[in-house]
């Protein structure tokens, strides 16, 4: 009885596997035809170029991603060294790939946060109790004295994908052991406090404010703020007073007697040097005997 059940059930179901393996092997057939056919050659360059890049998707070169970059670069040699994250090694790497020869590569850029203001440092009009994001509290009127200094809720830190800013005691903070000069927390600060900056020296002197006020009011709203004194530009050429506010000539800048003179008369101990292993900045003057 069972065994005339399987043989009835075998007779009428064997024309159906016959005619399902037919159709898998028809569709196989069509498949491979069409990846032979319809296949859209890929410059191995391209292939070897994108083996190379980090691959974090950062946008600093200017594409969305490393694919991108990596088929603009091999269609056009000029754009050769944007990668930030790979530096100068994957410069070369992609030199090398493409038939070409570079000369030394430029300087390093790196991050730089153009203020110090620690909370402490700072005086707020209210205590900001909205969206905890820069973007938000930039858009409201006072939210502290100061409306050119860090907000310190980290928009910068989120955007960063290497793990390379943090904020500490209320003021981004880039910690250069890992920070790769992508650009991605400059593009976050609403303030344009972090500017990419080519580090032609191991530890760049800067001067770590943004504030245009007037000295007097600088002095009123933050205790580590620039009071454009002049002090810094009557030792060294490298900077300059503008609107109020001190900047240095990064381009120009070497370490040298008269800018270690510039950074020990400041006031306000705004002059500071960054980088791997710089030292902790020093603090403000209790007094200072210069005339705003």
């Amino acid at each position: 009885m069972i065994l005339a059940s399987v043989v009835e059930l075998w007779n009428s179901a064997w024309p159906a596997g016959v005619v399902m393996m037919f159709l898998g092997l028809l569709f196989s057939i069509a498949l491979l035809v069409a990846s032979v056919k319809l296949r859209v050659s890929v410059d191995p360059k391209i292939e070897q170029i994108h083996a190379v890049l980090p691959k974090v998707d950062c946008g600093s070169c200017g594409f969305p991603g490393c694919g991108q970059y990596a088929k603009a670069v091999a269609a056009d040699p000029e754009l050769l060294g944007r990668c930030s994250p790979g530096g100068q090694k994957t410069a070369e790497a992609i030199a090398a790939i493409l038939n070409l020869q570079i000369s030394g590569g430029g300087a390093p850029l790196r991050p730089i946060v153009h203020c110090r203001a620690h909370t402490e440092d700072r005086q707020y009009f209210a205590t900001f109790e909205g969206i905890p994001r820069c973007t938000a509290a930039n858009a409201l009127p006072l939210v502290q004295a100061c409306k050119f200094g860090c907000l310190g809720f980290g928009d910068c830190t989120r955007a960063c994908k290497f793990d390379a800013l943090h904020v500490v005691d209320g003021l981004a903070t880039v910690d250069y052991d890992r920070c790769t000069g992508c650009g991605a927390c400059a593009k976050a600060c609403p303030r344009s406090l972090i500017r990419l900056v080519p580090f032609t020296q191991p530890q760049m002197m800067t001067v770590a404010c943004s504030s245009r006020e007037t000295g007097k009011s600088t002095r009123a709203v933050c205790a580590v703020g620039c009071i454009g004194c002049g002090l810094c530009a009557k030792q060294s050429p490298l900077f300059a007073v503008e609107n109020n506010l001190a900047t240095m000539n990064y381009a120009g800048f070497t370490p040298d007697p008269a800018c270690d003179t510039a950074m020990q008369k400041c006031p306000t101990g705004v002059i500071i040097l960054c980088g791997r292993g710089a030292p902790e900045p020093r603090p403000p003057k209790k007094t200072a005997e210069t005339v705003l």
